[in-house]
């Protein structure tokens, strides 16, 4: 492929991208929204267009067009700065995921992701730990004590339960030998890695819920303790970038899961396989985040730390031991 070609198809690729991520984090939004009514016997948005499937495009003008404050005292260099780096690091993490089998256009092999590189896996943990530095620095440039407390909380959550989300991960890097996404992909092709490796699953998608600052593991915007947390003090378009990495966010967590331990593209029961089962499973991911907010309770801020530190942590480094156990016993 020549170098011209190369470039075009990388910015079609990542108009697509951002096509998708930001059309799914419209609609991810009316999905919690549709859903938490269903399950609390009540109506949900259905005014703005057939169904309220407008309901986000209405959504999005009023931000655009709500006042952009920032408190007195407050850095307004970083202040600005923050939520750029939380949505910018969200958008970034989805660059090396493949949705879908490699296809042939035109005679040229192209791969449905943005980027195929042999430490795809690494390279996404690194991105989304850099999101923690837009939450932390917008609660120190707010000026604004609950905001700090929000940013601080988020920060030790976020590392706490990092080192769980990272062990979780080992036992599949045993398996498959290989940090390459679509070689992963590959080694589900007759068995997902949810039968061989339930246990690091289990302690990936807990990990990924906190790591997301989503419910129950929402201490960082606790709105009964900290008003709304990191992001009191921001409104219109800034504050509709944190509301956009949180659900972009989501997006990511789900799909790693699903390339992870679904067999990503992979049909069940040798079914056909398609980009459509990976959007469809990392639908239904996503419905689990929004029925998991909607029945559980907010954790104490003590028992959620002491719950990755003294139960998630040691539960991953077991998992590696037996991971490891079993591929001795077998090979």
């Amino acid at each position: 492929m020549s170098t011209g070609v190369f470039l075009l198809v990388a910015v079609i690729k990542s108009i697509l991208i951002l096509g998708i991520l930001l059309t799914g984090f419209a609609y991810a939004t009316l999905l919690e929204r549709k859903l938490v009514a269903g399950m609390q016997v009540r109506y949900g948005p259905n005014r703005v267009g057939p169904w309220g499937l407008l309901q986000p495009l209405a959504d999005g003008i009023k931000l655009a067009f709500k006042e952009d404050t920032a408190p007195r005292g407050a850095d307004r260099i970083v202040f600005t700065l923050a939520p750029l780096i939380a949505t910018v690091m969200a958008l970034c993490a989805f660059a090396v995921i493949p949705v879908g089998p490699t296809i042939n256009l035109f005679g040229q092999p192209i791969g449905l992701e943005l980027a195929d590189v042999n430490v795809a896996l690494l390279y996404v943990l690194g991105v989304t730990s850099l999101g923690i530095y837009g939450i932390v620095l917008a609660g120190w440039s707010s000026n604004n004590k609950y905001s700090l407390l929000g940013g601080i909380r988020s920060s030790a959550q976020m590392i706490s339960y990092e080192l769980a989300l990272g062990l979780s991960l080992v036992g599949v890097l045993m398996i498959t030998g290989t940090l390459r996404l679509t070689d992963i992909v590959d080694a589900q092709r007759t068995t997902w890695f949810i039968f061989l490796q339930p246990l690091g699953f289990i302690i990936y998608f807990i990990s990924a819920i906190a790591e997301t600052n989503r419910a129950p593991f929402d201490l960082p915007e606790a709105e009964t303790e900290l008003v709304a947390g990191y992001h009191t003090e921001y409104s219109g378009m800034k504050f509709a970038m944190f509301f956009m990495a949180e659900y972009i966010n989501m997006i990511t967590v789900s799909s790693i899961a699903t390339t992870l331990f679904f067999g990503g593209w992979h049909g069940p029961f040798g079914l056909i396989d398609g980009p459509w089962w990976f959007f469809i499973k990392v639908f239904i991911f996503m419905c689990v985040f929004v029925w998991l907010r909607a029945t559980l309770p907010r954790l104490r801020y003590d028992r959620l730390m002491n719950f990755g530190w003294k139960v998630l942590l040691p539960l991953a480094l077991l998992n590696i031991i037996l991971t490891a156990g079993g591929i001795l016993i077998l090979t």
